[in-house]
């Protein structure tokens, strides 16, 4: 046992060497702490009203209107401050000396119509950005005039967050920064096993009291290892930026067995061939077909992830039976073969 906590390690250390490995880290680290800021950044380019949604933005407001408005209170529910002006050019001069960011003009309505003002910034994304966060309290209104003038309007409040940010984070952001990890273990194993070859280190690991299971246990723990480090990290940024993972250890375990097939997959693949670059190609080629089939399949470890991940009520629980099943498979074949693949002349 000794002599395989000083391999795991040596190929921990081995790997914290690796720029490449380290610089996908902190791509993920980047991910996972600025999910709220990356998921506000891009579903802003792809559905714009969920701006006042998923940002925490505060805007100052100037209202002008002659009596007391429930819009006051409508735009104070939503984080936006308002200050009240008697008429227009106070207002105005207010917003072009850049104390407010939008004007708004209630006048008194005269059968039953209110023609409302509303200046904007001129630039295109501060008005973007402005007007999604007055689209709620402007709604509000809206149903509060036509209560007024006894027009009934049924709303469902199904409450919650917009439909296309939920599936954007659930479906895109977690799986990948789940399963990423799992693909940065195959090109670890890949690296470290091709290169023992390649600088001819591997026969001074066989000269020494260590088996060759036992160097290959070091090599898929260490990979693993980190894998399992940069899952459990990613939970808990992701719940500190208050994305809640329904079922977290399910997910976790998820991914590290998908790593853990991965892993062995990669091994097989770096034995074989022995060499970095042919190893890094048939790895890629193989893990493409493995995961276009698991979805024909409904195994694929991404909508696995997404399901539990969402709680969306997962029934496909067969399928969290085959990861186990491969790593029983794969495991013993991979110690019983890796003998013959490591004395293989290429």
């Amino acid at each position: 046992m000794k002599k395989f906590w000083i391999l795991l390690k040596r190929e921990l250390t081995a790997i914290t060497r690796e720029k490449t490995i380290m610089f996908a880290i902190m791509i993920q680290f980047v991910i996972a702490s600025l999910s709220t800021i990356l998921l506000t950044g891009i579903m802003a380019f792809y559905d714009p009203s969920s701006i006042s949604q998923n940002t925490n933005a505060r805007i100052r407001v100037g209202l002008v209107h002659e009596s007391p408005t429930p819009m006051i209170n409508y735009l104070a529910e939503n984080g936006i401050r308002v200050n009240m002006y008697p008429d227009m050019p106070a207002a105005r001069e207010a917003f072009s000396s850049g104390r407010l960011d939008a004007v708004m003009l209630i006048p008194v309505a005269r059968s039953g119509v209110v023609d409302m003002q509303l200046i904007l910034p001129a630039l295109d994304t501060s008005q973007t950005v402005v007007l999604m966060m007055l689209q709620e309290p402007l709604k509000k209104f809206e149903n509060y005039l036509r209560a007024a003038n006894g027009i009934k309007v049924n709303y469902a409040n199904l409450g919650g967050k917009p439909g296309n940010s939920y599936e954007f984070l659930y479906t895109l952001i977690i799986p990948i920064l789940m399963l990423f990890p799992a693909l940065i273990t195959g090109s670890i194993i890949i690296d470290t096993i091709s290169e023992e070859f390649q600088n001819k280190t591997f026969e001074t690991l066989l000269a020494s009291p260590i088996s060759i299971s036992q160097i290959f246990n070091a090599k898929l723990a260490a990979a693993v290892f980190t894998a399992l480090g940069q899952v459990v990290l990613w939970v808990v940024l992701l719940r500190f930026n208050g994305t809640i993972i329904d079922n977290p250890l399910m997910v976790i375990l998820m991914a590290v067995m998908s790593a853990a097939v991965i892993a062995f997959i990669a091994a097989f693949t770096a034995l074989y061939f022995k060499d970095r670059e042919r190893s890094q190609f048939i790895y890629s080629l193989i893990l493409v077909v493995v995961v276009t089939g698991s979805y024909f399949l409904d195994l694929s470890p991404v909508s696995i992830i997404s399901t539990l991940a969402s709680g969306s009520g997962f029934n496909n629980l067969a399928a969290l039976f085959v990861y186990p099943a491969l790593l029983v498979i794969l495991g013993p074949l991979f110690f019983i073969f890796s003998r013959r693949l490591v004395y293989r002349r290429n």
